[in-house]
């Protein structure tokens, strides 16, 4: 249990400085700072992302679940703003972008440690 955490905190902070590097508008200075934000991402999912899930049932429902696009940009903004030296250059655009991207990238990254 807590190895397949740390596994999923360090292709999560991976993610996260490989994102940093595309033009997307999410800055973040250094590794280190990309491990502590995983960890914050990681935190505020477990605890946020379930309240914000209920509260936007309805709506998410109407949408036929497009709303959680939203929802995950909320989190990764909400991330961005808890940690100095994780900065979103366009704002809620860069927050829903990079939210799509480090889907795409935690899922890449892990398909490929899953096929080893």
């Amino acid at each position: 249990m807590i190895v397949q955490i740390l596994i999923t905190w360090l292709v999560t902070s991976v993610s996260l400085f490989i994102l940093s590097k595309l033009p997307l508008g999410v800055e973040i200075d250094s590794f280190n700072k990309a491990l502590f934000s995983a960890a914050v991402f990681g935190i505020l999912n477990a605890l946020v992302r379930p309240v914000l899930a209920v509260l936007a049932l309805p709506i998410t429902f109407l949408t036929f679940g497009l709303f959680t696009i939203i929802l995950n940009a909320i989190i990764f903004g909400l991330a961005a703003a808890l940690v100095e030296g994780f900065r979103l250059r366009w704002g809620i655009w860069s927050a829903i972008l990079g939210a799509m991207a480090l889907g795409f990238i935690n899922s890449v990254l892990f398909q490929l440690l899953s096929s080893r």
